[in-house]
């Protein structure tokens, strides 16, 4: 990808503001109860450590990576799992968080992969909602922001590793 630019999205303070939000939702929804966050690895680390910061309720981490973009921007379509969670999940209150919900290809794979394992509840959380792109009819429970379409990276989010670090999300133009 030949980048020329890129234009700010969604500006860190902005961010902030609402991954506070979503994480006072998800305290009161979960209250009295304990909740386990299953990071998607990679893109949602930076999230998942800011959500989980002002989450007011017990809560327990794990990770599990899968993968369908490969080197490109564009899904491949084909999930892979390359890294399994660690964590027994039956009868829990399972919360997934993941950086974007595009094709909804890997998250429709990895919440039936999960339901196998027979949770209490399972909901997911992702920062970036791209509903343009849906191919399955599966829906967020809690959404950062929603956005028609364009290639974004920062805050987790990255293009052949690059833009990751960045705090702000920005869109790249080619």
């Amino acid at each position: 990808m030949d980048t020329t630019s890129k234009e700010i999205l969604f500006s860190r303070e902005v961010i902030q503001k609402r991954v506070g939000e979503l994480a006072a939702q998800i305290s009161k929804d979960y209250a009295g109860r304990e909740l386990i966050l299953i990071g998607v690895l990679k893109g949602a680390f930076i999230f998942m450590a800011d959500l989980i910061r002002e989450i007011s309720i017990p809560c327990r981490v794990d990770f599990a990576r899968l993968a369908s973009y490969g080197a490109g921007s564009e899904s491949s379509g084909k999930v892979v799992m390359t890294k399994d969670i660690e964590t027994s999940i039956k009868d829990k209150d399972i919360l997934i968080v993941e950086d974007i919900l595009d094709t909804g290809l890997t998250m429709q794979y990895f919440v039936d992969w999960l339901r196998e394992r027979n949770p209490k509840s399972l909901k997911v959380c992702v920062f970036l909602d791209k509903r343009k792109r849906r191919k399955v009819t599966l829906e967020a429970d809690y959404v950062g922001f929603a956005m028609e379409d364009g290639f974004v990276v920062g805050y987790g989010l990255d293009f052949n590793e690059r833009y990751r670090f960045s705090p702000d999300i920005y869109v790249i133009k080619q």
